[in-house]
């Protein structure tokens, strides 16, 4: 237990620092959203889903060029399947509401046509080569633009706007720089740290990938999510989290393959078969229809998809730990 002490200790510094972090970028995000009448959706969709999957970033690029390629692997689709399944499904389950279905449309489609393309090369190659990494990040430039031009075309109506307090433009700047460095320093010191824990309790590296660092790099996508519910900007949480999935795709993914191209993991099998294939794949895509399509076709959150993706969640973790 000695020798965890400072390990958990800078565990927990990890954590406060995402807090911070997460508080100071939601506020930053909302008051620029304000001032440029843009929709908050969109905002959580592109600033604050870049700021909140650095962590991701971060650990998959290293991972890659270390020659881990499982991690980095393992981490864009775990982050996904997290993001959407616990982290999402905490909001929902928490307070449901309404959505715009027109501003989710775009990122909605952009995450399915990314996903189509990443499964393609998983199923068909089962290799992650150089040019793959390139299409994805390519798929990101242009999803920005079109966001871009997205909020341009459809301004935020006046009236939806709250009335609060208006703070200095610098102010919400400097609140989006911060917090997106707190948000990365305290996603290294949980990753690394919680990585050194579990490692300790003797936790396999694949499930790790999966799960542990999965989770510990989504938690800012958690912190910014119950920060925006606690702050009444609903919209604000399920955009960052469908940008960030988006991001974890062909930000996360296409960093990592442009830079160290890498396999699709074999180490875990289940009834012979690639795990990967036949379980992170297609929960990831589960998941992601589950969480978007009811808000698409009603325009409202329901608590059941919250109840729904939890107990996913928690299967999905039973079953990789059993591998």
């Amino acid at each position: 237990m000695l020798v965890l002490g400072p390990a958990i200790l800078l565990f927990a510094v990890g954590l406060a620092a995402l807090i911070f972090g997460g508080d100071w970028f939601v506020d930053g995000a909302t008051g620029i959203a304000r001032k440029f009448h843009l929709p908050e959706l969109l905002i959580g969709a592109t600033v604050v889903s870049i700021g909140t999957t650095l962590p991701e970033v971060m650990v998959s690029v290293q991972s890659a060029l270390g020659g881990h390629g499982e991690i980095a692997y393992g981490n864009a689709i775990g982050s996904v399947i997290c993001n959407a399944s616990l982290i999402a499904a905490i909001t929902l389950a928490v307070r449901p509401g309404g959505v715009d279905r027109r501003t989710l449309r775009v990122p909605v489609a952009f995450f399915f046509g990314t996903a189509v393309f990443y499964a393609g090369i998983a199923y068909l190659t089962g290799t992650f080569s150089r040019w793959v990494g390139f299409v994805l990040l390519g798929i990101f430039v242009v999803y920005m633009v079109v966001n871009v031009w997205q909020m341009k075309k459809n301004p935020a109506d006046a009236g939806e706007a709250e009335p609060e307090k208006e703070t200095p433009l610098l102010r919400d700047i400097l609140g989006l720089v911060l917090g997106a460095a707190l948000i990365a320093v305290g996603a290294n010191l949980l990753v690394d740290n919680g990585t050194i824990i579990a490692a300790a309790l003797g936790v396999p590296e694949s499930v790790i990938a999966l799960t542990f660092v999965a989770l510990g790099t989504s938690l800012p996508e958690l912190v910014t999510a119950v920060t925006s519910l606690i702050k009444g900007h609903g919209s604000l949480s399920l955009g960052n989290i469908i940008g960030a999935n988006i991001f974890n795709l062909v930000l996360v993914s296409g960093a990592s393959v442009s830079l160290a191209p890498f396999d699709v993991p074999t180490s875990a099998t289940i009834a012979g078969m690639n795990s990967s294939l036949v379980l992170e794949i297609p929960v990831m895509f589960l998941v992601m229809l589950l969480l978007t399509v009811p808000p698409l076709l009603t325009g409202k959150l329901k608590r059941w998809q919250g109840v729904t993706l939890l107990c996913i969640y928690a299967a999905f973790c039973a079953v990789q730990f059993t591998l």
